[in-house]
Protein backbone atom coordinates (compact mmCIF):
# COMPACT_ATOMS: atom_id res chain seq x y z
CA UNK A 1 0.00 0.00 0.00
CA UNK A 2 1.81 3.34 -0.70
CA UNK A 3 1.82 5.96 1.86
CA UNK A 4 0.79 9.45 0.85
CA UNK A 5 3.33 12.35 1.55
CA UNK A 6 1.91 14.93 3.55
CA UNK A 7 0.80 18.16 1.47
CA UNK A 8 3.06 20.42 3.04
CA UNK A 9 6.05 18.85 1.79
CA UNK A 10 4.96 17.85 -1.52
CA UNK A 11 4.41 21.56 -2.25
CA UNK A 12 7.82 23.01 -0.51
CA UNK A 13 9.46 20.22 -3.01
CA UNK A 14 7.90 21.62 -6.09
CA UNK A 15 8.98 25.13 -5.08
CA UNK A 16 12.29 24.02 -4.41
CA UNK A 17 12.27 22.32 -8.04
CA UNK A 18 10.81 25.48 -9.75
CA UNK A 19 13.65 27.76 -7.79
CA UNK A 20 16.34 25.94 -9.27
CA UNK A 21 15.00 25.84 -12.59
CA UNK A 22 14.91 29.15 -12.72
CA UNK A 23 18.63 29.62 -11.13
CA UNK A 24 20.65 31.57 -13.34
CA UNK A 25 24.83 31.88 -13.70
CA UNK A 26 26.41 34.80 -12.51
CA UNK A 27 27.89 36.99 -14.65
CA UNK A 28 31.61 37.50 -14.66
CA UNK A 29 33.58 40.72 -14.47
CA UNK A 30 37.11 41.69 -16.34
CA UNK A 31 39.45 44.45 -16.03
CA UNK A 32 41.95 45.88 -18.60
CA UNK A 33 44.52 47.05 -15.26
CA UNK A 34 47.42 45.18 -14.17
CA UNK A 35 47.72 42.99 -11.38
CA UNK A 36 48.83 44.15 -7.54
CA UNK A 37 52.21 43.80 -8.71
CA UNK A 38 52.32 47.28 -11.14
CA UNK A 39 51.01 49.81 -8.98
CA UNK A 40 50.41 53.11 -10.41
CA UNK A 41 52.73 55.82 -8.91
CA UNK A 42 51.55 57.45 -5.83
CA UNK A 43 51.31 61.01 -5.77
CA UNK A 44 53.89 62.73 -3.86
CA UNK A 45 53.89 64.13 -0.40
CA UNK A 46 55.34 67.06 -0.96
CA UNK A 47 54.55 70.14 -2.64
CA UNK A 48 54.92 69.50 -6.53
CA UNK A 49 58.04 70.58 -8.25
CA UNK A 50 59.65 71.19 -11.00
CA UNK A 51 60.72 67.49 -11.49
CA UNK A 52 57.10 65.93 -11.07
CA UNK A 53 56.41 64.48 -14.86
CA UNK A 54 52.46 65.64 -14.58
CA UNK A 55 50.30 64.42 -17.17
CA UNK A 56 46.27 64.37 -18.08
CA UNK A 57 44.78 60.91 -19.49
CA UNK A 58 41.70 62.23 -20.95
CA UNK A 59 38.75 59.81 -21.01
CA UNK A 60 39.04 57.48 -24.12
CA UNK A 61 36.18 57.59 -27.32
CA UNK A 62 35.43 54.25 -28.02
CA UNK A 63 32.65 53.31 -30.83
CA UNK A 64 29.23 53.21 -28.90
CA UNK A 65 28.70 49.75 -30.35
CA UNK A 66 31.28 48.83 -27.99
CA UNK A 67 29.97 50.90 -24.53
CA UNK A 68 28.49 48.06 -23.46
CA UNK A 69 28.83 46.35 -19.80
CA UNK A 70 29.24 42.74 -22.02
CA UNK A 71 32.09 41.93 -23.48
CA UNK A 72 31.67 42.20 -27.90
CA UNK A 73 32.95 39.91 -29.49
CA UNK A 74 32.48 39.00 -33.62
CA UNK A 75 29.76 36.83 -34.21
CA UNK A 76 31.44 34.75 -37.39
CA UNK A 77 34.10 34.75 -39.58
CA UNK A 78 34.67 36.79 -42.74
CA UNK A 79 33.86 40.43 -43.16
CA UNK A 80 30.38 40.23 -42.79
CA UNK A 81 30.21 39.03 -39.84
CA UNK A 82 27.98 40.15 -36.76
CA UNK A 83 28.50 40.97 -33.57
CA UNK A 84 27.65 39.60 -30.37
CA UNK A 85 27.35 40.31 -26.64
CA UNK A 86 28.52 38.24 -24.06
CA UNK A 87 25.98 38.28 -21.14
CA UNK A 88 27.63 36.48 -18.56
CA UNK A 89 31.01 38.22 -19.12
CA UNK A 90 30.75 42.02 -18.63
CA UNK A 91 33.26 44.55 -18.12
CA UNK A 92 33.49 45.76 -13.97
CA UNK A 93 33.30 49.27 -15.58
CA UNK A 94 32.33 50.92 -18.53
CA UNK A 95 34.64 49.82 -21.28
CA UNK A 96 35.80 53.52 -21.62
CA UNK A 97 36.72 54.16 -18.16
CA UNK A 98 38.26 50.46 -18.33
CA UNK A 99 41.06 51.36 -21.47
CA UNK A 100 41.27 55.08 -19.92
CA UNK A 101 42.47 53.68 -15.95
CA UNK A 102 44.45 50.73 -17.65
CA UNK A 103 46.01 53.41 -19.77
CA UNK A 104 46.74 55.62 -16.87
CA UNK A 105 48.04 52.89 -14.80
CA UNK A 106 50.75 51.67 -17.25
CA UNK A 107 51.73 55.40 -18.24
CA UNK A 108 52.14 56.11 -14.78
CA UNK A 109 54.13 53.32 -14.15
CA UNK A 110 56.09 53.42 -16.95
CA UNK A 111 57.22 57.16 -16.83
CA UNK A 112 57.49 57.67 -13.30
CA UNK A 113 54.46 60.08 -13.68
CA UNK A 114 51.17 61.26 -11.97
CA UNK A 115 47.90 61.60 -13.32
CA UNK A 116 46.37 64.37 -12.33
CA UNK A 117 42.98 63.47 -13.80
CA UNK A 118 42.93 60.02 -12.06
CA UNK A 119 43.72 61.10 -8.89
CA UNK A 120 41.32 64.58 -8.70
CA UNK A 121 44.14 66.85 -8.93
CA UNK A 122 41.85 70.17 -10.49
CA UNK A 123 44.75 72.96 -9.33
CA UNK A 124 47.73 71.11 -10.76
CA UNK A 125 48.25 72.29 -14.29
CA UNK A 126 49.41 69.13 -16.48
CA UNK A 127 52.72 69.21 -18.67
CA UNK A 128 51.54 66.68 -21.40
CA UNK A 129 47.54 66.03 -22.04
CA UNK A 130 46.71 62.64 -23.49
CA UNK A 131 43.79 61.70 -25.55
CA UNK A 132 42.85 58.75 -27.59
CA UNK A 133 39.92 57.26 -29.35
CA UNK A 134 39.46 53.57 -30.33
CA UNK A 135 38.92 52.97 -33.83
CA UNK A 136 38.25 49.50 -33.59
CA UNK A 137 38.86 46.20 -31.02
CA UNK A 138 37.70 43.08 -32.03
CA UNK A 139 37.74 39.79 -31.21
CA UNK A 140 37.29 35.73 -32.64
CA UNK A 141 36.73 33.86 -29.47
CA UNK A 142 39.14 31.53 -28.90
CA UNK A 143 40.94 32.70 -31.96
CA UNK A 144 42.39 36.15 -32.27
CA UNK A 145 41.98 39.92 -30.81
CA UNK A 146 43.00 43.06 -32.48
CA UNK A 147 42.60 47.07 -32.24
CA UNK A 148 43.40 49.94 -33.81
CA UNK A 149 43.90 52.69 -31.26
CA UNK A 150 44.76 56.22 -32.35
CA UNK A 151 46.23 58.55 -29.70
CA UNK A 152 48.10 62.55 -28.85
CA UNK A 153 50.17 63.75 -26.70
CA UNK A 154 50.22 67.75 -26.07
CA UNK A 155 52.62 69.32 -25.03
CA UNK A 156 51.57 72.56 -22.45
CA UNK A 157 51.39 75.04 -22.86
CA UNK A 158 52.78 75.41 -25.93
CA UNK A 159 50.61 72.74 -28.08
CA UNK A 160 52.96 70.96 -29.90
CA UNK A 161 51.69 68.03 -30.83
CA UNK A 162 52.87 64.22 -31.26
CA UNK A 163 50.31 61.70 -32.60
CA UNK A 164 50.24 58.27 -33.60
CA UNK A 165 48.20 55.06 -34.10
CA UNK A 166 48.52 51.39 -32.58
CA UNK A 167 47.69 48.67 -34.37
CA UNK A 168 47.48 45.30 -33.25
CA UNK A 169 46.63 41.52 -34.20
CA UNK A 170 47.09 38.91 -31.27
CA UNK A 171 46.04 34.92 -30.62
CA UNK A 172 43.82 34.77 -28.15
CA UNK A 173 43.20 31.12 -26.73
CA UNK A 174 40.83 30.03 -24.40
CA UNK A 175 37.57 31.94 -24.83
CA UNK A 176 36.73 35.02 -22.77
CA UNK A 177 40.14 34.55 -20.77
CA UNK A 178 42.43 35.13 -23.78
CA UNK A 179 40.67 37.69 -25.21
CA UNK A 180 40.96 39.51 -22.60
CA UNK A 181 44.47 38.51 -21.88
CA UNK A 182 44.78 39.78 -25.38
CA UNK A 183 43.12 43.24 -24.66
CA UNK A 184 45.44 44.18 -21.96
CA UNK A 185 48.66 43.45 -23.90
CA UNK A 186 47.02 45.98 -26.78
CA UNK A 187 46.53 48.34 -24.09
CA UNK A 188 50.31 47.84 -22.74
CA UNK A 189 51.40 48.26 -26.89
CA UNK A 190 49.52 51.29 -26.82
CA UNK A 191 50.98 52.70 -23.47
CA UNK A 192 54.50 51.75 -24.66
CA UNK A 193 53.54 54.03 -27.66
CA UNK A 194 52.51 56.99 -26.03
CA UNK A 195 55.09 57.35 -23.41
CA UNK A 196 57.33 56.84 -26.36
CA UNK A 197 55.56 60.56 -27.47
CA UNK A 198 55.87 62.00 -24.42
CA UNK A 199 59.42 61.12 -24.11
CA UNK A 200 59.91 62.65 -27.66
CA UNK A 201 58.55 66.14 -26.76
CA UNK A 202 60.50 66.13 -23.51
CA UNK A 203 63.54 66.00 -25.18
Amino acid sequence: MMKRLPLTLVCASAVAAVVAGCASPEPRYYTLAQGHNAVAAPVPAAAPSTDTLWLEVAPVRVPERLNRPQLVVRDGGGSDAGLRLLDLSRWSAPLPDELRDALSQRLQATLGAVDTYQQGLSDVQPLYRITTEVLRLDADLGQRAGATINWTVRRLPDGKVVSGSTQAELPAPGAVEGVVTAYREIVASTARDIAAGVQSLRR
